[in-house]
Order: structure tokens, then sequence, then C-alpha cells
């Protein structure tokens, strides 16, 4: 089955609209009061000790010790 030019553009936008609504943005507040905001819920390593999210396209590793908290935002 062929798709049109519409009919694959039409695919993309419901894989979008899909991965968007599986996203879980989450605030992360750490000891020293800093909050930062992720599109995602963070992974947490429990082997590295570390947290990692995804921020302006790169991937940040905070130290688990550092964070106080990690929120789901609603």
């Amino acid at each position: 089955m062929k798709l049109t030019y519409a009919g694959r553009i039409g695919t993309a936008a419901l894989a979008l609209v899909a991965l968007a609504a599986c996203s879980s943005p989450s605030q992360i507040t750490t000891r020293d009061g800093q909050t930062v905001t992720t599109a995602d819920r963070p992974e947490v390593n429990d082997d590295k000790d570390f947290i990692t999210y995804e921020r302006d396209g790169r991937e940040v590793q905070v130290n688990k010790s550092d964070v106080k908290s990690i929120e789901e935002i609603k």
C-alpha cells in the first residue's frame, strides 16, 4: 500500500501526538533550591547514582545526592 504525501504527513502527525501524550513533564528540585523542569520523566540510574534528563537536546546528569525531589507536573 502506497501512501500519498498527505497520508504520510497525517501518519507522522498522529505519531507525534501519540508521543506527546506519553510524555510526563517533571520538576527536579535540588538540595540547594534550584528547580529544573523537564519535558519527560528523568531516568534514575541506581548503579551509578545519577539522575539523567534531556535539556535543550543534550543529556544532563545530576548526582542523586544533590536531588531533593522529583515531581510530575500535572
